[in-house]
Order: structure tokens, then C-alpha cells, then sequence
């Protein structure tokens, strides 16, 4: 299996022998066996959330990206206006995104590494009434901070509105609890912290919500209404599914809570995260972010200060020792990213500070010290 590289990312990402095994199979995307997975994924997926009792879980083709457009395009309203909290590029694509459609937005920039901070977005509610639904990325992977989705869950809450969370790169790792974190909507997609393939997203959508959509989305393929309606009355999809990703899903889910469901492997992450972090700033790299707000998804060094560093030759090195890393998307500083997440382990991570040391050592880095201070 393993003369492929390991993908330190924040997904796609690195799976079993056995999720890659279960796509060998040919389903028919309308055989009621495969129709009987899609209803097993989903069921799972809102007892993951404890969210049974008052929300749906609709699937859609594509990746995390397009259930999030689709989730824009079904659940906002002409009335409605969405207060966006940025703080990364994942934040910026959903103003984009809702810039593209044309419906009325305002945005809280933090810049790259800064969290939305639950007073800001009080005040902000305060002053704008005509806020009717906030978007909040879960975990920001540009920097890899985790951002403070309960306390701003509650904020959003108390003041009647719809919060909508992108949850990309966190669900199934940080906890989700729906009788306690309210929520409109939640996406993510299979190739994430579930540890499945890429090729389809899911939102967890409150069913009271999603009844009043009828019609409102201008898109036919990106309908999430029409998708649960169609769903519900005939268990299919409403277009092609991607039968070989769903079925290595299902498995994926399997092995999940095999591992142990969502502490298990949120507490494996953390190992993956304390023991990566640890080891890179004994060799002299230091982390964007303090303890505090290290996630365990993805971590964000800052590039040495070295005229022999560049983020390719250092990309080649690693990839020749079979590791594939990530580059850093922050503005102000130049940095990489190393994720946590996948299938990695103790021994995985031991070779993955044995393979920054040598790369670093080829590269003839003599300081890996980055160019300033700059932390949170």
C-alpha cells in the first residue's frame, strides 16, 4: 500500500487499504442495496450529531465547495442577508461564492489568523437587524486555527438568527452536538476527518428549514430541497451518484466506529498534532499559532529565514521521502502546512520529523528561524 506517499493535508487525504478496496465493486445507482448504503451513510451521519430528531442529511455530488454553494442557493432567501466571519481563505470563498449569486452579505475580516471573537458578533447583530443568517468556518484551514463555533453558535442563537457552519475539515473530529450547538446548516464531505475519498459533500440541515425552500434555489443541480425530496420518496439520487466514493464512505464509517467514533479519533489527531508540533520546533520551527489555538487538523510553520529555504525544493524533498505536504495560503508571512489528519500514526509521524530533518539537511538550511515574530 505504502509506496505511495502519505498526504499530509487537510484532505484529500490518506485511507485504509480497505476504504481504497471497497471501491472495486460497480454498484447501480438505483439497485435498492446500494440505495439501502446512501440510507445508512445518512442515518449515521445525523446520529453522529445527535441531530435525528431535527435535522436532515442531504448528500450531493461534488466536492465540500458545492455543498456549500448548494446550501447558499436552497436555504437564502431575496430577504435574507448573511453576515460572513473571515478569517482565511475558506471564509473568503463563502463571500465570493454568495458575491457570485447575488445575494446581500456584509463581512467581519479577521485577516489570516485572527478568530471571530463572540462580542464582535453580538455587536454586529446588534446594530444590523436585517442579518438573518451567519456563516462560520469550523476549522480555518489557511492558518489552522479553530475558530469558537460553540460560543458563537450561542451568540447567533440568542439573537433569533440562522447560523450556517462550515464544517469542511472538522466533523467527525471535533464534537457536534445539535441539542446543544444551534445550527441551520452543516457541511462537510467524505474526504475529511471521516477518512473516506473525494467526490461527494453532505449538509445536515434543521428539517423545519428546509421545508420552506421549495423553488428558492436558481440552480436545478445544486437544489438541496428537490435532492431530500427526491431522496425521500424514491431513495435514490436525483442525478448520477458517485456509486464507487459512497461505497468507500460506507466503509469508512465503519472503521470510524471501529476506532472508536468521534473521541477516539479526535484524541488520535491530537496525539498526531502535540507530537508533530513538539518535534518540529525541536529542530527550530516555530508554529503561526500559540497552543491555544492549535486544531488538531492542520498546522501552519513559518518558512525559515534562510535564503536556501523555498517551499518547492523543500516540497520535493519531502515528497522523495514519501511524504506529501501542503502549501501555506496566509498573506502577510510565508509558510507550509503539515495536517494531522488521515491514517497517521506514531510511527508515521516519527517519519515524518525524521524526513523534514534530512530535507532540511539537503537543502543546506542553516537557520530555521523564521523572518519575524508573528504568532496569535
Amino acid at each position: 500500500m505504502h509506496n505511495e506517499p502519505y498526504l499530509l493535508t487537510p484532505g484529500p487525504l490518506t485511507t485504509s487499504l480497505s476504504v481504497k478496496q471497497a471501491m472495486l465493486r460497480d454498484w447501480g445507482s438505483w439497485d435498492g442495496d446500494f440505495n439501502q448504503i446512501t440510507a445508512d451513510i445518512c442515518q449515521d451521519l445525523l446520529t453522529l450529531a445527535n441531530a435525528r430528531q431535527t435535522h436532515v442529511c442531504v448528500p450531493l455530488q461534488g466536492s465540500g465547495t458545492y455543498v456549500v454553494e448548494a446550501v447558499f442557493a436552497t436555504l437564502l432567501g431575496n430577504n435574507s442577508k448573511t453576515l460572513v466571519l473571515m478569517n482565511g481563505a475558506y471564509g473568503q470563498r463563502a463571500a465570493a461564492l454568495l458575491q457570485r449569486m447575488g445575494k446581500p452579505y456584509v463581512t467581519l475580516d479577521k485577516g489570516d489568523y485572527l478568530p471571530p471573537l463572540p462580542q464582535e458578533v453580538d455587536d454586529l447583530l446588534r446594530q444590523d437587524p436585517q442579518i438573518t443568517h451567519v456563516v462560520v468556518i469550523h476549522c480555518e484551514t489557511s492558518s489552522g486555527i479553530l475558530n469558537p463555533v460553540e460560543s458563537i453558535a450561542a451568540v447567533v442563537a440568542a439573537h433569533g438568527r440562522e447560523l450556517i457552519i462550515d464544517s469542511m475539515s472538522a466533523f467527525g473530529a471535533l464534537p457536534v452536538d445539535a441539542t446543544e450547538l444551534p445550527f441551520t446548516a452543516l457541511v462537510s464531505s467524505a474526504n475529511k476527518c471521516l477518512e473516506g475519498v473525494p467526490g461527494f459533500g453532505f449538509a445536515l440541515i434543521r428539517e423545519s428549514a428546509l421545508q420552506s425552500c421549495e423553488g428558492q434555489s436558481a440552480s436545478l443541480s445544486l437544489d438541496l430541497y428537490d435532492q431530500w425530496r427526491y431522496m425521500q420518496k424514491t431513495g435514490q439520487w436525483r442525478f448520477t451518484p458517485p456509486t464507487h466514493v459512497v461505497a468507500a464512505f460506507h466503509q469508512a464509517l465503519h472503521e470510524y466506529q471501529q476506532e472508536g467514533g468521534q473521541p477516539a479519533r479526535l484524541q488520535r489527531y491530537s496525539r498526531n498534532r502535540d507530537r508533530l508540533v513538539a518535534g518540529m520546533r525541536a529542530l527550530g520551527f516555530r508554529t503561526l499559532l500559540e497552543d491555544t489555538w492549535l486544531s488538531p487538523i492542520i498546522i501552519t510553520f513559518l518558512s525559515p529565514d534562510d535564503p536556501a529555504f523555498s517551499f518547492m525544493p523543500f516540497y520535493q524533498q519531502m515528497k522523495a521521502r514519501g511524504f506529501l505536504i501542503y502549501p501555506g495560503k496566509l498573506t502577510q508571512v510565508e509558510s507550509f502546512r503539515l495536517g494531522c489528519i488521515g491514517q497517521l500514526f506514531d510511527p508515521q509521524i516519527d517519519a515524518v520529523l525524521d524526513a523534514v530533518a534530512e530535507s532540511c539537511s539537503a537543502l543546506g538550511l542553516t537557520s530555521l528561524h523564521p523572518p519575524r515574530a508573528v504568532s496569535l
